[in-house]
């Protein structure tokens, strides 16, 4: 069975492992020792934190474990806001009217513009997993797991949370956007660049990146081409989100020119859908037949989640084998969330 669970101390190496796998563009999660300590340690401290009114700095790095290997074998994470220590930058595709009466032109000019609208807002990252577990909607726990823990605890999240989804690069690492703007201005790699900001040198961008408006006329073509597309591996999980009622609104990366994509809290499917229920721990009619459901305790440090199928949907009891209940860590009679995979539409 397959269980999401926040990352324990103990676990640098596995996550070592599963960074050397992400490939170039993937700055949340970096096969850096030293960055993936701080990134394990900030979520080990923020998931203790159990008094928390309105949210911070907070970093929570769920894993997913292979349970008959122990295997760490994805990851994904929420971040309670962003851009209040270090700013947060993106591009906001808009339109400039270039207009004149005395010579009958009126052109709109779409550009690029260097913003931190973002800022204060929770933020959905670190989305990975390894690609032979691309498979048994493993993609799905993995990437759904999170409104279960958004719904749960409201309180840690802002009402509306975004996520970046990685842009358009080759296997060599080389962004067509960072080719026709990013390289004039700062001299270096793409690769080099998304490394300084993961490390959390952002300073520089503030520095070096025009302040103006950007014409996207000026761009090359290929680079035109890619603003608001995502790599061809993240494709998959933009179709998650986009299910889940995430939309693009004109926000893209500043380096390599994929979308942000967001939503307010209460209109995702899987946190308005979610429901509580109480677990009976027993014999399930069916355990491998039926629609998909994701269940999740309603723990904090201990939180699990975990995939069910069920031939029919539960109530406000829901029966669970004593397995299931043991991935979960839950009692008899404990309160579960529970919320169907996917819509029914």
């Amino acid at each position: 069975m397959m269980i999401v669970r926040p990352i324990q101390k103990d676990e640098l190496e596995s996550l070592h492992k599963l960074a050397e796998k992400t490939g170039v563009g993937f700055t949340s999660l970096i096969p850096d020792n030293k960055i993936l300590s701080k990134k394990i340690e900030a979520s080990v401290q923020s998931f203790a934190k159990e008094d928390i009114s309105q949210p911070a700095d907070e970093s929570y790095l769920l894993v997913l474990e292979d349970t008959e290997t122990g295997e760490i074998v994805g990851t994904s994470g929420l971040l309670g806001t962003v851009g209040l220590d270090e700013p947060f930058y993106s591009y906001h595709l808009g339109n400039l009217v270039h207009s004149s009466r005395e010579l009958g032109v009126h052109n709109i000019m779409p550009t690029l513009v260097l913003n931190n609208d973002y800022t204060g807002f929770s933020e959905l990252c670190t989305l990975f997993l390894d690609e032979g577990y691309r498979h048994s909607k493993n993609g799905q726990l993995l990437s759904k797991c999170r409104f279960m823990f958004l719904a749960q605890f409201p309180e840690r999240f802002t009402e509306k949370v975004f996520a970046e989804m990685r842009g358009v690069c080759d296997e060599n690492g080389r962004s067509p956007l960072w080719e026709s703007l990013g390289r004039h201005f700062f001299s270096i790699d793409f690769k080099k660049a998304d490394e300084m900001t993961s490390l959390g040198g952002k300073q520089f961008i503030a520095e070096l990146m025009p302040n103006n408006p950007v014409y996207v006329s000026l761009l090359t073509d290929e680079a035109k081409e890619v603003l608001g597309k995502v790599h061809d591996k993240t494709a998959p999980a933009l179709r998650l989100l986009e299910q889940e009622g995430f939309r693009y609104e004109n926000y893209v990366d500043i380096f390599d020119g994929g979308p942000t994509i967001e939503a307010r809290v209460q209109d995702i499917r899987a946190v308005r859908n979610s429901r509580l229920a109480i677990a009976n721990i027993g014999q399930p009619k069916s355990l491998n037949d039926g629609e998909y459901y994701m269940v999740s305790n309603t723990k904090l440090a201990e939180f699990r989640c975990i995939l069910i199928q069920r031939t029919s949907a539960p109530g406000s009891s829901i029966m669970l084998s004593q397995e299931e209940a043991d991935h979960l860590c839950i009692n008899n009679k404990d309160t579960v969330r529970i919320v169907e995979l996917s819509s029914r539409r």
